[in-house]
């Protein structure tokens, strides 16, 4: 086993300080490492996080989990005006995590995909179980 820089850093990466012990199994460290995620991947993954990361847009997210909904009734459900919900949709439309509909004149939103359904359920899901109390054993 060999010292190698850290996974994915292209730089020669901290040493052990003195009398601590470094080993590293360079054939599982390469293996891992044609495993990982591309650069573009994980800017990608990182942004949608991003979004994610606000109050208003998961409250978004949570509604439209549940029903297709319009500008107005959006606004009117999460106590938003409008040009606040216009503002957030546009920004979640182009993150491709909600699309819209138009029925006449009528525009009505809803999660883009089920990729998008499952990843808000699986975060919601984590978060539940977080928050319950540890079982007593």
């Amino acid at each position: 086993m060999t010292a190698h820089p850290p996974v994915g850093s292209g730089a020669a990466g901290p040493q052990p300080a003195q009398g601590e012990l470094s080993q590293v199994d360079a054939a599982r460290v390469a293996k891992l490492r044609r495993g990982l995620i591309g650069p573009r991947a994980v800017a990608a993954l990182s942004e949608t996080f991003k979004v994610l990361g606000d109050v208003t847009r998961v409250r978004m997210l949570d509604a439209l989990s549940k029903a297709e909904l319009c500008v107005g009734d959006l606004a009117s459900l999460l106590g938003l005006t409008e040009s606040a919900v216009s503002h957030q949709l546009r920004l979640l439309r182009s993150m491709r995590l909600v699309r819209a509909r138009r029925a006449g004149r009528m525009v009505f939103y809803m999660l883009d995909d089920d990729h998008i359904v499952k990843l808000f359920r699986q975060g919601l899901d984590h978060v539940e179980e977080s928050s319950r109390p540890p079982s007593r054993s």
